[in-house]
Parts: structure tokens; C-alpha cells; sequence
């Protein structure tokens, strides 16, 4: 299976993280029982895909509503985040959005912008070797209004001083591709885990 790009003279890529370039939503998914299960919360897993591109925060404190818990919400976010570090040795990337990074690599440059944590996005580059392919990083924290705005995605094309219109983004959420049309740039939609595993 190939990932194929739209027409266009490209002048930036911009790369979600997590089951974009990392191959890492089912360890996220892993990682989140793990730590909701300290608090009995349940989260399924077709939940979790849908709700794809928010903000780890954000997430918590959804449940926390929609269960009527009082979950601590930076206690249940580091718990999460400590179960996925647990995983990094067994992270992968995203084999077609790989060969497109090899590919392009030194002739355009490279932003991540992503709904995790600096140093969640940090760790999972560093772990496949890949950090110092991005010339920006745009994670949460960096921005006002996470995805679907467009505005984490405007930052970055400022960021590398490309205008937006000659970015292309890559994205696996819903919430992600939104934002990349709200911000007037052409986008490419990356398979989620069972979409990949499907194919032949």
C-alpha cells in the first residue's frame, strides 16, 4: 500500500504525531486503560479513535463529564503518560508516511504539529530516530485553540515561513483534517491501525 500525495508544488510538510508519523495509537489506547482503570472509568476503544486529535486534558476532563467522575485531571494525564513511555521501546512508525519523510527529506522541511505533550512528541521521535528530521515542532502548549482550529497549523507554516496555501498536511483524525482545510491547506488522510492492516 502506498499513501499518494495530491497534486501540488509543496512547499512544507506538516505531520501529526501520534498514528501519523508514530505507528503509536494502540499503545496510546493501552496507556489510557491503564491509567483510567485506577479510577474505574471506562473509555472504549472506538471512543478513543474518535476522538482522535484532542488534546490528552481535554480528554480527561470529557470523561469526567460523561461518567459524572471528578477524576484529577493533570494526575490522570501523567499517569497516561508514564504507562506510554513504559511502551517506547515497542513504537513503530507509519511504514507509507516513513518512505514520504525519507523521501523529502532536505529538499522541503519539516514541522510536527501535534495535540500531545512536548516531551510525549520529543520522546516518540527520538525513540524511532527521527527528531532531528523537524525543523518545528508545534505541540500542545504552543497554541490557544487545538484541532480543529486551524490555528496550531497556521503556526507552524509561520514558523517555518512557508504560507499556508503550499503546505501539505498529514494527518490520521478527523479532528486534524479539519483543521488542515480551516487553515486553506491540502491534506493527506493517514490509515488508521486496522485500515492499515487490511491492506495488501
Amino acid at each position: 500500500m502506498t499513501l499518494p500525495l495530491p497534486p501540488g508544488d509543496f512547499r512544507a510538510y506538516l505531520f501529526d504525531c501520534d498514528g501519523t508519523i508514530v505507528d503509536s495509537m494502540p499503545l496510546h489506547y493501552v496507556a489510557w486503560r491503564a491509567a483510567l482503570d485506577e479510577w474505574g472509568c471506562e473509555f472504549p476503544e472506538e471512543l478513543f479513535y474518535a476522538w482522535g486529535g484532542r488534546p490528552p486534558a481535554e480528554i480527561v476532563a470529557a470523561l469526567n463529564e460523561r461518567h459524572g467522575l471528578a477524576m484529577p485531571v493533570d494526575t490522570v494525564d501523567q499517569r497516561r503518560e508514564e504507562f506510554y513511555q513504559r511502551s517506547l521501546p515497542d513504537v513503530t512508525a507509519v511504514p507509507d508516511v516513513l518512505a514520504h519523510i525519507e523521501d523529502a527529506h532536505g529538499r522541503i522541511p519539516f514541522a510536527v504539529v501535534s495535540g500531545g505533550a512536548r516531551d510525549s512528541v520529543t520522546a516518540s521521535l527520538t525513540a524511532l530516530g527521527l527528531l532531528d528530521r523537524f525543523e518545528v515542532l508545534v505541540c500542545a502548549g504552543d497554541y490557544a485553540r487545538a484541532k480543529p482550529d486551524p490555528e496550531p497549523f497556521l503556526l507552524a507554516a509561520r514558523l517555518l515561513g512557508v504560507p499556508p496555501q503550499d503546505c501539505l498536511v498529514f494527518e490520521d483524525a478527523d479532528l486534524g483534517v479539519r483543521a488542515a482545510t480551516a487553515a486553506g491547506m491540502a491534506s493527506v488522510r493517514v490509515p488508521q491501525p486496522w485500515e492499515r492492516a487490511g491492506a495488501v
